[in-house]
């Protein structure tokens, strides 16, 4: 898969994984970081979901 998965929040680096959703937006485990909603915001900072970077997982 060349689309990475996890994306990561550039103000304070908290990492998406959607392999866990995020439990404070109600976004279920599975959820594409493409699928959340465009008003979504980073769970820790509430920076914009378009200050999330692609993750590079090695």
């Amino acid at each position: 898969m060349a689309e990475a998965t996890r994306f990561e929040c550039r103000v304070c680096w908290h990492v998406y994984d959607p392999d866990e959703g995020d439990v404070q937006a109600q976004i279920p485990p599975g959820t594409a970081f493409s699928e959340l909603p465009e008003n979504w915001c980073c769970p820790r900072c509430d920076g914009a979901k378009s200050g999330f970077l692609p993750c590079s997982d090695g």
